[in-house]
């Protein structure tokens, strides 16, 4: 499969350099554009009047200088998805207040649901770029996608990967959507009915409510356990952590706060319910003790572990200091980047900064062992 035209200057610096190659191929490229086109028209059942819409909304910035990049198009698509969506969802659902309605509508149209629409229906190969680094991170999140556990629908309900996903992804759908929706002029009604099937299976209040939530919760009671969940700001990504009996037992991000945390309740509820039972029932950890070793040793233990694999050094972070002067207690959390994303934990509070960071790096120890 022939590689993306190479760009005309070699002096350009708009875009990073490429990265040490990885074991991971590159996503394919359809050199063809005639073809990549025409797979486009088969995808949506639609063919388009100006074929130069589509062909600008297969092209990224990266490309060459002077070639039209999506950006114009993705401006008017991510408008346009909102506003389709938000008339299907006024109409589906004639009893649900602006609050809910705005969190279906968010859900639908995020990063992570619209980029997880580009991979389901392999849209990047048909995008022209020259950016190896774009090649890399795509490539990825694909394979993260790949692996990550499906519903009865064969979906991830609602996104969610702990590897935050390239927005490249998402821009290439809004961008074609767009290109609909200006090739049929600006009909709103036609953009829908051409490119509603893509979003499919559609996040409904049904399948958005917080019944993962109620349902980890009522796991917990029946075994008179508490799940706590922290919430963590990360590269414009909210990321959520949920505990039992001390334990980190679920993850879930999103770049909304309420997805997040649906996508760890669900995590949690679906790992409490198989190997990490034990938790529920006595309360003790998985195992692990053994390879990590003493509470006072984490911290080095972490350092060793990172080195080994080659990942960035753990970043510790004094996050909370509550008490009195004379009963002061810390909590530290710590955050590793590893090759299946980025993880947080946090420690217990203690009374010495040392050991709260030392017992997060034995929670990220429990995490990272499981690879």
């Amino acid at each position: 499969m022939a590689p993306p035209p190479a760009m005309k200057s070699a002096s350009r610096k708009r875009w990073p350099p490429a990265p040490d190659p990885v074991e991971l191929p590159p996503p394919g490229f359809v050199a063809d554009r005639a073809e990549a086109a025409a797979r486009v028209e088969r995808l949506l059942r639609y063919q388009f009047r100006d074929g130069r819409l589509l062909e600008e909304a297969l092209t990224h910035q990266s490309f060459a200088d002077d070639a039209v990049s999506y950006q114009r198009l993705e401006f008017v698509g991510d408008s346009a998805l909102g506003l389709a969506f938000s008339n299907f969802l006024y109409l589906t659902n004639p009893t649900l207040g602006p609050g809910p309605l705005s969190t279906l509508r968010a859900a639908n149209i995020s990063t992570e649901k619209l980029a997880r629409v580009a991979v389901r229906h392999d849209l990047y190969p048909l995008l022209r770029r020259n950016c190896p680094r774009l090649d890399l991170l795509v490539g990825q999140f694909i394979e993260t996608v790949k692996q990550e556990p499906e519903d009865d629908l064969g979906t991830v309900p609602y996104g969610g990967s702990v590897v935050k996903a390239p927005k490249v992804l998402a821009d290439i759908v809004e961008a074609i959507a767009a290109a609909v929706y200006v090739d049929c002029k600006f009909d709103l009604e036609k953009l829908w009915k051409v490119t509603r099937w893509l979003f499919e299976p559609i996040i409904t209040a049904e399948t958005i409510d917080e019944q993962p939530v109620t349902m980890l919760h009522e796991l917990c009671q029946k075994h008179g356990k508490m799940a706590q969940f922290k919430t963590w700001q990360k590269g414009g990504m909210t990321v959520v952590n949920v505990f039992v009996a001390g334990e980190l037992v679920g993850i879930g991000s999103s770049e909304q706060k309420v997805i997040a945390k649906l996508n760890a309740a669900r995590d949690a509820t679906r790992k409490l319910a198989g190997a990490k039972k034990q938790v529920l029932t006595t309360g003790v950890g998985n195992g692990l003790g053994d390879e990590i070793g003493e509470l006072r040793e984490c911290k080095q233990k972490l350092n060793e572990q990172c080195s080994r694999q080659n990942w960035p050094k753990p970043i510790f972070k004094l996050e909370k200091e509550d008490g009195p002067a004379h009963e002061r207690k810390f909590v530290c959390s710590v955050q590793v980047e590893t090759a299946k994303g980025n993880f947080v934990t946090i420690g217990d509070p203690m009374s010495r900064v040392k050991d709260s960071e030392n017992s997060a790096a034995q929670k990220m120890l429990e995490v990272i062992l499981k690879f």
